[in-house]
């Protein structure tokens, strides 16, 4: 089924994303998670690819074997950088033949052990590749966004007519970079909505599970951190399970807010793990689902 056609649907969309793991003790801790998380019934997983391609062959293993342990869809997702337009094709004919249906197509970051002026691709921009992938097949496409403003863009206007170009071009669902502000996400919809801009805006949501990633999220990523979540973990310095708890908590409470207020569903980031995200869940009363998703 379509992810877009999911999100049609009268409740909102449970989802997980995975990174393809490079060894075997990797692969194998991965599975293990995806089958605990298989209890919360997501709707969708998507696989992640590496930068360049890197993991293009793990990527895709890894699609075909979720399949086997998830009831929902696989959404792979699929970089521009460093491929040319008949690399795409290849890969468009080998999803869509796999029965892969769903893709989240992104222009990608550089490859690190390249300089910046050897790097090649024939598709400058997502928008560029979507194009090109909705002329091949008729895909689910799906498309980034960043409710903080990206790097590279940090005007939100800007960024918006960005996603409107990526919108035109085929875009049917966009998915938000991580945030633990609801009110900087309610903004940017707002924000996307007054422009005529009506897709559906997904929530990317991951609990801070170690005090190392506070900076990590705000210097790497350029996640802003609310002056009060930053205080709770900081004062929990050197208790990593009270600050695993405290990241969990608020999690929750950022997605029974977001839902409550009329997100169209929850994706969330798990770093191959389930703990946290299994425990998020059952916070927001999603254990087993057996309420059709209905907050309890």
């Amino acid at each position: 089924m379509r992810i877009s056609t999911l999100l049609k649907g009268e409740k909102p969309t449970i989802s997980f994303e995975f990174f393809p793991p490079k060894t075997d003790a990797g692969r194998e801790s991965l599975i293990r998670a995806i089958e605990r998380l298989a209890v919360i019934s997501p709707d969708f997983v998507s696989v992640t690819y590496g930068a360049g391609g890197s993991t293009r062959a793990l990527s895709f293993d890894l699609c075909k074997e979720i399949k086997g342990h998830v009831a929902g869809e696989v959404m792979s997702h699929l970089t521009s950088m460093c491929h040319t337009k008949e690399d795409i094709g290849e890969i468009g004919d080998l999803l869509w033949g796999s029965g892969i249906v769903n893709i989240m197509a992104l222009r990608g970051d550089m490859p690190k052990n390249l300089e910046a002026d050897s790097v090649f691709s024939d598709f400058q921009y997502a928008k560029d590749m979507i194009s090109f992938l909705k002329s091949s097949h008729d895909f689910c496409l799906g498309g980034a966004c960043f409710p903080e403003g990206h790097k590279e863009t940090p005007d939100i206007k800007v960024g918006i007519e960005h996603l409107r170009q990526k919108i035109d071009s085929g875009c049917e669902f966009l998915v938000t970079q991580m945030f633990f502000d609801n009110d900087g996400y309610f903004r940017f919809v707002n924000a996307m909505r007054d422009a005529g801009i009506n897709v559906p805006v997904i929530p990317g949501i991951m609990p801070i599970t170690g005090f190392a990633q506070l900076d990590k999220f705000e210097q790497q990523f350029g996640v802003q951190l609310p002056s009060k979540l930053r205080d709770m973990v900081k004062s929990k310095e050197g208790d990593e399970d009270a600050i695993e708890q405290t990241g969990i908590e608020w999690s929750a409470q950022q997605c029974r807010e977001l839902l409550d207020k009329g997100a169209p569903g929850i994706h969330f980031y798990t770093l191959n793990k389930s703990a946290s995200t299994i425990r998020v869940c059952v916070e927001m009363g999603l254990s087993g689902r057996s309420a059709a998703l209905g907050l309890q």
